[in-house]
This record gives structure tokens, C-alpha cells and sequence, in this order.
């Protein structure tokens, strides 16, 4: 639509001065915009930052290798390297060895540690970043001078700028590093820190092993210790053990090729696979992908319920400017330039709201990631610290969609102003009441939105879904004079014989469009309020009773808070022995836990290995277990593995045998999958075998974590501090072993104690149902903001139409009907309009909150959850909507039953 000459001034002067009489009002509709981008803007950029912050600490780590070799169950024998360094198109081969652990620190704090042994000849060519600097404090100077070699010194580690920030307090001998993590300005160029050699604790099984700090290296991301790739095989007793091979190969090789040949040779381990470089980053960032697009959209709720919030200002700026835009229409100024003024009075408040918002979501994602890092409660980038990495074309995108909310809610108002006939609207007659659409409109869209919940997702994205509630939300609301005028026509005969409810009754079932109009809000934000009210209660009613299920013992112990740290932070079996035998210990239960590398491009996998004599009690299962055909091995596996790996119950999954590692590599097992369980705590995927077949197959007798049932008599505190004897007492006798590992350590035996972590399952619970109440803390939050946004438009339509109506009102008065009963009238319209209105929006979000629970949920994280509704607080939203609604109806209507309405009868006169 060409921009008319004419408007211009109009904005200035016609335009400008509603804004400059009203600025409160329309401030409200410019602030609403504000919170929806500025929400949705923050989102996006703390995801984006923190993915961008991990990807760049994975580049510095890992370098930039052709290709990286690694198996799927973690470690592989380092004989596989000799014949890697000799194929006649690798140019360079560096072996590397990753341990996940935990450093005790002066307070006796432990903090996870990511220690990497590294072949020094090699590991500039191929990952600079991981090159040690050796730094020693010189006693007669106090410089920082280089110790050449003690990179290759046992037991010595040097530290990234992570690992220093969250030592230097705590260790004698660390100056504190700047904030940004870069050295401070009295460090000597190219050395780092001042390091004198202080000893660093870092834990082994149930053992803490000491080392000396001897240098820094420039990597970035996580703390990170780098060592000798030899002297880390002896500490960690990983001898003759790699986690992977990063190769660069000759100019000219071709890769894929490479990758053929290797595969094809005779005795290449199966589970040794090759993979690009970024395959690490591009895992976190298809894991967390659905989450951050769903976080997104939840904030994207508040900028949908703003776009009511201008529509509704608008509506009672052209009811109250009615028959202004009728004098210009006669003036000159035609249907289409009326709608565009409108339009860009919409655009306006849009643009205000969008540029605010923007700075707002900058401040917000910059707050946000300096108290809470950039994880934003899902645990995807857990020890990630990013820095804000603004967009500007992000920025134009979400300001862009701003806009278009703000275009999008003055479009009726503008259609309206299009539509004024300009000879009544002199008089005060108003527009006519439209013609009723036909309702098969609102039935076939949310048809459609049932159909679209059978679509599968779009990488792990419910596009259809979001669209399917889309789509019910605006069949329902587009259904609504339909649904007035049934239930108004049923309710009108009982009102024939009371006055005042007859003239509410009668005037809502007649202009059922402007109706529909006022509560389009409140049935907008109701629905959306009601969807996620039960979908919340759902997943936590399901995350309460998996809880049940998972936790039925009476104390929990573990060395290890994480999956990665499960080969290195572990119980062993004499531990256990010992622990089963402690007084006020009735029965104990294991667990192992591996991860496992089923596919470069997928998240690691757990392997849990547990007793399961009868799976149907001690696990989650969704159905019954199936009978394990004879001869085969019967695994469990979460929703996730069916989605992801195609497990399906009743079929074998050949996948694990040759990610397990077994004993016996000229043996095979056949893995037969007997039962699917929800696993909320692990989006990746799990798989559960019996501890018997696992330390069958696999030898590895280790524990992370056990479970203990415990006499009626026992103290929890005694049977505490017992196992924490017992820990000390095992690592002291370790110590005083021969074993060559821990020669020439520091092993304190009197700490290993402290290494284990014990919990009650009422403990458990608790803890856990308060991180999940916190981490969906903003679902209220943006309940409240739906809801009064929605009864704010509630107010401002019944404003525009007792504008209209004055006449009507003062009409009434000259009748006999006092102020207080017309007020009655008004506030019983605003009851019988939001009574329906509730009704609608109760319906419409119980929908959405079972595409919610049955599709978004599933496509999205791969786990499925029942459906819990909390009648009781969805009755109490319900009642307190309509309450609010009469209220405001009410309020809304005290200026049209004053002497302005009774003069107004005399204005045609």
C-alpha cells in the first residue's frame, strides 16, 4: 500500500496527540512488545553465547585435526596408534589420553577436572593450545623462568586459565588470574602465571594423588590440567590406554579413503571409528537444540499476549477517535489511508517496544550470564563462563518480530477505522454490528491442528506441533461469537423474568462479534495459562512417581556427581565387600556407569549396569517386560534409545557389542532389548543390563554408585561415618602397597573420607523437585503476564464500547434505571462475556496442553510423561479470571452511566 503525502502530517498532529493525552496507555501496549523481545532476544543470546563459548574451548582443545579416532566405550589400546603414526598418508599423529575427575582444593572442595595427557614432540602441530608452558618461580629473582623439561616430568600438570581462576585463591603459590582469565600484567610475556610449584590433589577411585603445578597452558572452556601423556597412563593406572588420535593427514590425502582403509584392515578394533573434528560441538549443539528452541518460544508467549495488548489499545483509541476519523473521511481522507495511519500508529508503539526490548534482552542476557553462566537450567553447558556475543542481525530479527506482533494486534483496529461510516459515526450512531461468520471456518482449522499433531518433528524441532497449537488457538478464538450466541441462547429464557440480567444477557447474545472481540484476550492468555499449568503439573506428577520408582532405598552413596568422572571417581570391590558387611546395613545395591559413543553425530549413551532380578519393580517400564529368548542378553532401554537408535522391544541391538569392550574379543554377545523405561535424567539415551552380565562381558568390577536398605535400629550418621572409615582405612593401606602408580605421591588417606557424598531418597526428592520448580519458576511468571494482559484488553474493549454507547446508557437513566443499576448491566455483560470467555480458554488450553504432553514433549527430549490436570487450580484461575473480568467491566463502565451519557441523548437534538 503506497504511503499517501497526506499522513505525514496527520502522524504529527492527529496521531501525536492521542499519544501525548493518553501516554500511560499506550506506554502499557509499548512495554508489552518490550517484555516479548526482550525475553525472546535474552534467550537467544545467553544460548548463543554459551554454545559459541563452548564451541571455541572444543576448537582450542582439540585443535583442528583432519580426522579423530575414537572408540565408542571411551579408551582403546594404544597399540592402535603405531599403526595410525605408520600409514603412509598420515603427515601426524598425536595420541591423547582424557580423564575426567575431580581436584580437591585448600577448603576441601572438590571441582571438576578435566585432566589430558598429550605427547609434547606432537601436540603443537596439531592443537597448539594444549602445549604445556613451563613456568618455575626463581628464589633469587622471583621472575617466572622456564623449566625445559619438565613437561615431561611424572606427576606434573599445567593448568588452563579456568583451572588457575579457581585455584590461585586456595593454593599458595598462584597469582590470581584477571578476570577475563588472561595472565596478570606482572607475569613475564609468553609464561602465564608466576607458578613456584604447589601441589595440586586430584582424585583417583576413593585416593586423592598429588601433583605439582608446573606451568599453564592458553587453552580455553573448562578447567583443564595437561600432563605427559605417559606420566597420566601411570597416575590413573591407564596404562597402555588412549581415548582418541587426532591425525592430519598429507596434502592431497583424501579422507574418506583414509577412513575405508583403516577400517578394512585386518584386526582394526570395530569400535574405533573416525569423526570431524567438530563433531563434539555439533553433539552439545543438536542436544540442546530443542530445548533452546522451546525456551524461545515460551518467551515468544509473552510477546503473543502483547499483541492483544495493542490490539486492545487501539480498539479504544479509534472507538474514542470515532467519529475524528469520520470528519477526516469526509474531509478527503479515504478507507485505505484511514487503515494505514492506523497501521502505522500500530507500527509505532511496535517499534518502540521492539528498540527497547532489544537493550532490555542485552541487559538481561549480560545480567543473567553473570550470576547463572550461560546453562539456564539445562545442564548442556554446565562449567561454560561465555561472554556475550551480541548480533546484530539476531537483533533485527526479533526486533522484526516485534513489529510484527504490534502490526499483527492493530489490524482489526485499523479495519475497523477502514470500515467507520463516516454520516453515523458524525451522529453517534456507531458501526453496525457484522455479519456472522460461518463457524465451519473455526471447525476445519482446528481440525487441521489435530491433524498436524500426527507430523513427525524437524530435527528434534515440533515444528508441526507449534503450528497444531497455533492453529487451535486461532479456531477457537474465531469460533467464539459461534459459541456465545449457543450459550446465551440457552441461557436467555431462565433471565425473562429479572430485568437487569435480561438487558446483560440480551445485549451480549446480540453483538456476540464485539463479544468475541473483548474476551479474544482473555481466551488467548487463558488457554495458554491452562496449557502450561497442566503441562508443568503433568511432567512434575511424572518426574515424582519416576522419582518413587528409581529411589527405593533408604541411603544413597557415590564418589562420582557426573557420568564422565565414572571411570575415574569410582568404588572398588573391596570397598563394597567391606560396606555390605558394616553394622545397620541390611542389603546394598550397585550401580556402573559407562558412556558410550553409539554415533559421532549423537550424544553418548549410558550404559548402566545394576541388578535387575526383576525389572518390572526396579525400573520405570513403559509396558511389561518381554521374556529374553534363550542364549541372548536382555537389556532395557529409556525412550530415548527408541527414538533415537530404533530399539524396539523384542529386537536385537547389535550396536552394543561392540561398544562394550569385552573380556574376550573372539566372543559375541547378542543383546535383545526386553523393555522400554522413562529416564528423565538423561536426554541422550540409556541402556540398563544386569550387573552380572556386564562384569561377565566386561571384567570391570567398579561401582559409582550404592544403594543401601538399612536395618529399623540403625543411626544414618553412624552407618556414615563407618563408611567414611572404611574409605580412609582401604586408601591408607593402598598407600603404603607397592604399587609403582602412586610412587613418589602424596596420597592422604585421612581425606578420602570426604570424597564420598551421601543422600537420603526423601533428600533426593526434595532437591530434586526443587530444581525442577525452579528451572520452570518463569512458566508462572509468564502465566501472570498472559492473564493481565488479557483482562487489560478486557478493559480497554468494554472502554470503546460504552464509549459507543452512550446513548444507550443515558437512554436508560431517562428510563428510570439509576447509575448503580446501568454499572450492573456493565458488570453483568463483563460476567456473562468472560464466563464464556473461560469456558473457551479452559477447553482451548486443555488441548493445547495435550499436544503439549503427548507431541512437543516427546519430539523434543524423547521422553513421554502422563497427563495430570489440576482441576482444583485451574477451577481457582478460572473463577479468579471471570472475578476480574466483572470487576473491570464494572470499572470501565462508571464513565458511561454519568451525566456525560445522559447529556449525550441530546447531542443529535
Amino acid at each position: 500500500m503506497p504511503f499517501s503525502p497526506t499522513l505525514l502530517p496527520l502522524l504529527k498532529t492527529f496521531s501525536w496527540q492521542e499519544l501525548r493525552h493518553h501516554p500511560w496507555r499506550n506506554a502499557a501496549a509499548a512495554v508489552a512488545v518490550m517484555l516479548g523481545v526482550a525475553l525472546a532476544f535474552s534467550v537467544h543470546l545467553i544460548n548463543a553465547s554459551a554454545l559459541d563459548e563452548f564451541s571455541q574451548a572444543v576448537r582450542s582443545v582439540n585443535g583442528q585435526p583432519d580426522l579423530e579416532l575414537r572408540a565408542a566405550q571411551g579408551t582403546f589400546d594404544e597399540s592402535v596408534f603405531a599403526r595410525v603414526a605408520a600409514h603412509p598418508q598420515v603427515a601426524q599423529a598425536s595420541p591423547i589420553l582424557e580423564i575426567s575427575t575431580y581436584a580437591v582444593v585448600g577448603n576441601g572442595q572438590r571441582t571438576a577436572l578435566r585432566v589430558v595427557g598429550v605427547d609434547a614432540l606432537v601436540v603443537a602441530f596439531v592443537a597448539p593450545a594444549l602445549m604445556p608452558i613451563p613456568t618455575t618461580l626463581s628464589s633469587q629473582t622471583g621472575a617466572a623462568t622456564p623449566e625445559r623439561f619438565a613437561l615431561f616430568a611424572p606427576d606434573t600438570v599445567f593448568l588452563n586459565a579456568s583451572a588457575q581462576a579457581l585455584l590461585a585463591p586456595l593454593t599458595p603459590g598462584i597469582a590470581k588470574p584477571a578476570a577475563s582469565g588472561r595472565a596478570p600484567a606482572d607475569a613475564t610475556p609468553n609464561s602465564g602465571l608466576k607458578i613456584a610449584g604447589p601441589l595440586l590433589r586430584v582424585q583417583s577411585g576413593l585416593q586423592l594423588l598429588s601433583v605439582k603445578v608446573a606451568g599453564t597452558v592458553n587453552a580455553s572452556g573448562a578447567p583443564l590440567a595437561v600432563m605427559d601423556i605417559g606420566a597420566a597412563q601411570d597416575l590413573f593406572g591407564r596404562q597402555g590406554q588412549l581415548s582418541r588420535i587426532d591425525v592430519k593427514l598429507k596434502a592431497g590425502a583424501d579422507r574418506d579413503a583414509f577412513t575405508r582403509s583403516l577400517q578394512s584392515a585386518p584386526g582394526w578394533p570395530a569400535s574405533v571409528t573416525a569423526a570431524a573434528p567438530g563433531d563434539a560441538a555439533a553433539r552439545i549443539s543438536n542436544l540442546s537444540r530443542a530445548y533452546r528452541v522451546n525456551l524461545t518460544v515460551l518467551a515468544l508467549v509473552a510477546l503473543f499476549t502483547g499483541a492483544f495488548l495493542v490490539f486492545s489499545v487501539l480498539s479504544l483509541s479509534v472507538a474514542k477517535r470515532a467519529q475524528q476519523f469520520a470528519l477526516l473521511g469526509v474531509l478527503g481522507l479515504t478507507s485505505k489511508e484511514r487503515l494505514t495511519l492506523v497501521l502505522l500508529e500500530s507500527g509505532a508503539l511496535g517499534l518502540a517496544g521492539s528498540v527497547t526490548g532489544v537493550a532490555l534482552g542485552t541487559a538481561l542476557a549480560a545480567l543473567a550470564m553473570r550470576l547463572l553462566g550461560g546453562d539456564l537450567g539445562g545442564g548442556y553447558f554446565a562449567g561454560v563462563a561465555p561472554t556475550l556475543h551480541w548480533s546484530a542481525v539476531a537483533a533485527l530479527v526479533y526486533a522484526g518480530l516485534g513489529l510484527l506482533a504490534a502490526l499483527v494486534g492493530g489490524w482489526w483496529p485499523a479495519r475497523l477505522a477502514q470500515r467507520l461510516p463516516p454520516a453515523q459515526t458524525l451522529k453517534g450512531l456507531g458501526a453496525a454490528e457484522g455479519a456472522n461468520q460461518n463457524h465451519w471456518i473455526s471447525i476445519i482449522l482446528i481440525a487441521l491442528g489435530v491433524l498436524l499433531t500426527r507430523a513427525p518433528a524437524v530435527y528434534d524441532i515440533p515444528l508441526a506441533a507449534y503450528a497444531s497449537v497455533a492453529l487451535l488457538l486461532v479456531g477457537g478464538i474465531t469460533a467464539l461469537p459461534w459459541l456465545i450466541a449457543v450459550l446465551l441462547d440457552r441461557v436467555s429464557p431462565f433471565m425473562r423474568q429479572r430485568l437487569l440480567p435480561l438487558l446483560a444477557i440480551e445485549r451480549a447474545r446480540r453483538v456476540r462479534t464485539s463479544a468475541s472481540v473483548a474476551v479474544s484476550g482473555v481466551v488467548a492468555s487463558l488457554s495458554l495459562a491452562v496449557a502450561l499449568t497442566v503441562m508443568v503439573a503433568s511432567f512434575r506428577d511424572s518426574v515424582a512417581h519416576w522419582l518413587d520408582v528409581v529411589l527405593p532405598a533408604d541411603l544413597y552413596v557415590r564418589t562420582a556427581s557426573s557420568s564422565s568422572a565414572g571411570d575415574t571417581a569410582y568404588f572398588a570391590p573391596e570397598f563394597v565387600q567391606s560396606v555390605a558387611t558394616t553394622a545397620g546395613v541390611q542389603r546394598v545395591a550397585t550401580q556402573r556407569t559407562r558412556l558410550l559413543l553409539l554415533d559421532a553425530t549423537k550424544p553418548a549413551v549410558a550404559l548402566i549396569a545394576r541388578p535387575l532380578d526383576d525389572p518390572a519393580n526396579a525400573l520405570p517400564l513403559v509396558g511389561d517386560p518381554l521374556p529374553v529368548p534363550p542364549g541372548q542378553i536382555g537389556i532395557y532401554v529409556s525412550e530415548a534409545m527408541v527414538d533415537l537408535y530404533s530399539a524396539q522391544p523384542g529386537t536385537q541391538f547389535p550396536q552394543l557389542n561392540s561398544a562394550m569392550a569385552l573380556v574376550n574379543t573372539s566372543q559375541s554377545a547378542t543383546f535383545f532389548v526386553a523393555g522400554v523405561w522413562r529416564d528423565y535424567g538423561r536426554q541422550g539415551g540409556t541402556i540398563t543390563i544386569n550387573a552380572a552380565d556386564f562384569e561377565r562381558l566386561t571384567g570391570d568390577r567398579r561401582v559409582n554408585d550404592l544403594a543401601l536398605w538399612l536395618n529399623g535400629t540403625a543411626d544414618v550418621g553412624q552407618v556414615q561415618q563407618a563408611i567414611r572409615d572404611i574409605a580412609e582405612r582401604q586408601a591408607g593401606n593402598s598407600g603404603n602397597s607397592s604399587n609403582s602408580v602412586n610412587a613418589g605421591n602424596s596420597l592422604l588417606a585421612d581425606a578420602a573420607g570426604k570424597l564420598i557424598e551421601f543422600a537420603s531418597s526423601r533428600e533426593i526428592r526434595a532437591v530434586s523437585l526443587k530444581i525442577f520448580d525452579r528451572s520452570f519458576a518463569v512458566t508462572y511468571w509468564l502465566q501472570f503476564v498472559a492473564i493481565a494482559i488479557g483482562l487489560f484488553g478486557v478493559a480497554a474493549s468494554f472502554s470503546a464500547q460504552v464509549l459507543a454507547r452512550r446513548k444507550e446508557f443515558g437512554l436508560l437513566v431517562h428510563l428510570g434505571l439509576t447509575r448503580s443499576q446501568v454499572l450492573g448491566v456493565v458488570a453483568g455483560e463483563g460476567l456473562a462475556w468472560t464466563a464464556i470467555g473461560s469456558i473457551a480458554g479452559l477447553a482451548l488450553g486443555l488441548g493445547v496442553s495435550v499436544v503439549l504432553v503427548h507431541v512437543v514433549n516427546p519430539q523434543s527430549f524423547h521422553w513421554t510423561m502422563d497427563l495430570a490436570v489440576p482441576w482444583l487450580r485451574l477451577l481457582a484461575l478460572c473463577v479468579a479470571v471471570v472475578v476480574a473480568g466483572t470487576v473491570t467491566a464494572w470499572l470501565a463502565g462508571r464513565a458511561a452511566a454519568g451525566r456525560d451519557a445522559v447529556l449525550a441523548v441530546k447531542e443529535d437534538w
